[in-house]
């Protein structure tokens, strides 16, 4: 399944970004460049995932794109220092 989910990367003083998303709280994760951030995202999505299926809850709808055959949307929102 392929989900949209808003993210917010907040740059920190050290370098490198940490991530979570108003949609989903327990989505957090960090990286040191925008690429790595969006490769990181992918596994705390999946966790996230596979933790609200333990918990038999469904994501939000909004998040879930019911058909994987059209274009994607992606939004993030970059917060400056």
């Amino acid at each position: 399944m392929q989900y949209r989910i808003p993210l917010v990367l907040s740059p920190q003083p050290e370098g490198g970004y940490t991530v979570t998303s108003p949609l989903l709280p327990e989505l957090l994760t960090e990286g040191d460049t925008v690429e790595e951030v969006l490769e990181n995202v992918k596994d705390a999505l999946a966790a996230v995932v596979e933790t609200y299926q333990d918990l038999g809850r469904s994501l939000p709808s909004s998040a879930q794109i019911p058909s994987a055959g059209g274009p994607l949307s992606f939004e993030t929102v970059v917060t400056a220092p």
